[in-house]
């Protein structure tokens, strides 16, 4: 979706991950709900999720068609049903751990970078 935005600006893109990520600046969506299903801020404030970020990021980048059956009701409801499916599995589908692991990952990670927080085994 960034190379159909071609460095237009049109749509803001958020690396999740950055370990300066912070949710108050991205509609207070923090990192482990953001992490569980795709979210997008709205110019207003206001938040999306699930396939309606895609329907709205295709329709902003001329690309409309290709959500646009999952404004019907129950082809909607459908996607969204679908996409949950994969949400839940996408992570160890492409060989990565699964949520808890990954938070918990993070959080040891991010403690660490707090010299006072972080102890260091030093047995060898």
């Amino acid at each position: 979706m960034q190379k159909r935005d071609g460095g237009r600006g049109l749509v803001a893109f958020v690396d999740i991950a950055e370990d300066d990520y912070n949710p108050e600046s991205h509609g207070g969506i923090d990192y482990e709900t953001a992490m569980g299903r795709i979210h997008a801020v709205l110019p207003d404030g206001s938040t999306v999720k699930n396939v309606e970020v895609f329907r709205r990021i295709y329709e902003i980048l001329g690309m409309g068609w290709v959500y646009a059956v999952t404004k019907l009701p129950m082809v909607g409801a459908i996607a969204n049903w679908l996409y949950g499916i994969w949400a839940h599995w996408r992570l160890p589908l492409t060989g990565r751990p699964d949520l808890a692991t990954v938070m918990g990952d993070r959080t040891k990670r991010l403690e660490c970078e707090k010299p006072s927080r972080c102890r260091v085994n030093d047995d060898t």
